[in-house]
């Protein structure tokens, strides 16, 4: 199968699991910050009440699960589209 029926094929696959992936960050996030910061929600950058090292501690957890998350659906994503497409490359 060619590269462009490849991509084609992928991009409302990727789109459905980036979705998927924002919301299972989310959620991963809300348990992770729940347990370090005891809170459900991610540190307010403007609340001047809060600390500095909370803010951006926070601000940097939430940016790597994120991308953790959105990298293991975007390669899993395409390894599933590219094996049924006849283009998936080990």
């Amino acid at each position: 199968m060619n590269r462009t029926a490849a991509n084609l094929a992928y991009k409302p696959v990727g789109l459905v699991m980036g979705m998927v992936a924002t919301a299972v960050s989310a959620a991963m996030f809300r348990q992770v910050w729940r347990r370090i910061g005891g809170s459900d929600t991610q540190p307010d950058a403007r609340d001047p009440a809060l600390d500095w090292v909370e803010v951006v501690l926070g601000a940097a957890l939430h940016g790597a699960i994120f991308a953790g998350v959105r990298a293991a659906m975007d390669r899993a994503a395409a390894a599933g589209v590219g094996r049924v497409m006849g283009d998936w490359r080990r």
